[in-house]
């Protein structure tokens, strides 16, 4: 798939996927390390061997928590994360760009850190990813609502156990679970946490209370079809 041209200011569904849909991600620490990514990637400033830089520098905070290193140039990040979904065999991202190339830019050092590490932990050779990443752009306010709770609910349900139809019918206490799940950005917007990684300003100003969302992320999920909404902004 083309690769659209994006501008600043546009919204971008972002998604990439194992080669051969291997997994991207085999435990806990390669999911944190995954987090890791895409805070301290997104950055302008980037040192040679991001990651070995930051586990000198971080020492004990490098596994347990995301901090900016002190010795490090002030953080300036190159998109704006709204919402993200890790799962183990690919991954969704919306993004907005907000500095010329800033997507282009943020995904291949995502691409080439991810599969580097992966590479170098389980002595792999070549690809992780199946190609470039895909990536369509968000033209109206309505679908950005509407896909954020695609990659971060829907996603998210998919995991529960039962399968999505039993997240569905059990559509309170999926949710709950949901946003336990710490790999995406739900609980951010429900005020469950406040992760550096995401930027809640642009979603948050649609939803002012965490109520408001999983109301519309119910309204999404059980009373339309949200694929046929969405159109060609899925992206598997």
């Amino acid at each position: 798939m083309r690769i659209e041209p994006y501008t600043i200011e546009d919204f971008v569904h972002v998604y990439n996927r194992g080669n051969r849909k291997q997994p991207i991600v085999r435990d806990s620490n390669d999911k944190w390390r995954f987090l890791q990514v895409l805070y301290y990637f997104n950055n302008e400033f980037s040192p040679a061997n991001p990651l070995h830089a930051l586990e000198d520098a971080l020492k004990l905070d490098f596994n347990s928590r995301l901090v900016w290193p002190e010795n490090w140039p002030t953080h300036k990040p190159i998109v704006k994360i709204i919402a993200f979904a890790l799962l183990e065999n690919h991954f969704h991202l919306l993004l907005k760009e907000i500095t010329e190339g800033g997507i282009s830019k943020f995904m291949q050092k995502l691409g080439t850190g991810v599969t580097n590490r992966f590479n170098t932990k389980y002595h792999e050779v070549g690809r992780l990813f199946q190609g470039s990443y895909k990536g369509r752009r968000v033209s109206k306010d309505i679908y950005f609502q509407y896909l954020s709770v695609y990659i971060q609910v829907k996603n998210i349900f998919e995991l529960y156990p039962g399968g999505i139809q039993k997240a569905m019918e059990e559509f309170d206490k999926a949710y709950e679970w949901a946003v336990k799940y710490p790999y995406c950005s739900l609980a951010d917007y429900a005020g469950n946490r406040n992760s550096p990684i995401i930027d809640k300003d642009i979603l948050g100003e649609m939803f002012s209370k965490p109520e408001d969302y999983k109301e519309f992320a119910r309204q999404c999920l059980l009373g339309m079809n949200l694929e046929n909404k969405l159109g060609n902004l899925i992206i598997e």
